[in-house]
């Protein structure tokens, strides 16, 4: 026979109301904490293992012969890259983005052509522009593209969006110190060129 002076929603058994307790909110806690570690230990991998995979380690090209050998602006070591790729004799004509005025063009290497230009925009999307047009100009189907191994996949994107040829990615690191910078920077510069600037 029903209780008369139990009210509704209790079990009958002492101490039990029929709601949860504090274990069994604690217990909700927890496992909610514990769901949020992972998915924050599963994002933080992804993003490592993608900042390797486009900026840290990307995939880069044995020289070989072609038809132009062109450096993008940016950190220290390109130019000298550049020339001794050229001095090696893998292209008849070396391309080199001057954006900064008062830069001058690198010293006469005997028996190639070198090329200087101020980029327009200022950026790696000016770069493959001017890259794209002086390739249509003089017919190149192949081409060596010297800049920093963070910026490898942006310029390879870039370039392929104005430039049909075949892209050889010759790049150099970058200062040990400043690794940081430029991890940020080329996400940054990866999001705009995807997003926002997706033609040539």
């Amino acid at each position: 026979m029903p209780d008369p002076t139990r009210r509704p929603g209790e079990s009958g058994r002492p101490g039990e109301s029929g709601r949860p307790g504090r274990a069994d909110r604690g217990a909700r806690r927890a496992r909610r904490r514990r769901i949020g570690l992972v998915a924050a230990g599963v994002t933080v991998g992804v993003f490592a293992a993608a900042t390797g995979r486009l900026i840290v380690w990307p995939g880069r090209d044995a020289p070989e012969k072609a038809d132009a050998i062109v450096m993008f602006a940016g950190t220290p070591g390109r130019l000298g890259h550049a020339v001794s790729l050229a001095r090696q004799g893998y292209a008849p004509v070396l391309v080199v983005s001057t954006p900064v005025p008062g830069e001058g063009c690198p010293p006469r290497i005997p028996g190639v052509e070198t090329i200087c230009f101020r980029p327009d925009p200022l950026t790696t999307q000016g770069e493959s522009r001017e890259t794209g047009r002086l390739a249509a100009e003089r017919g190149w189907k192949k081409i060596i593209v010297v800049t920093a191994v963070t910026q490898t996949n942006r310029a390879r994107l870039r370039l392929r969006r104005c430039y049909p040829g075949q892209v050889l990615m010759s790049p150099v690191t970058v200062p040990p110190w400043s690794w940081g910078y430029w991890i940020a920077y080329e996400w940054g510069a990866m999001v705009k060129a995807l997003v926002w600037q997706r033609s040539c």
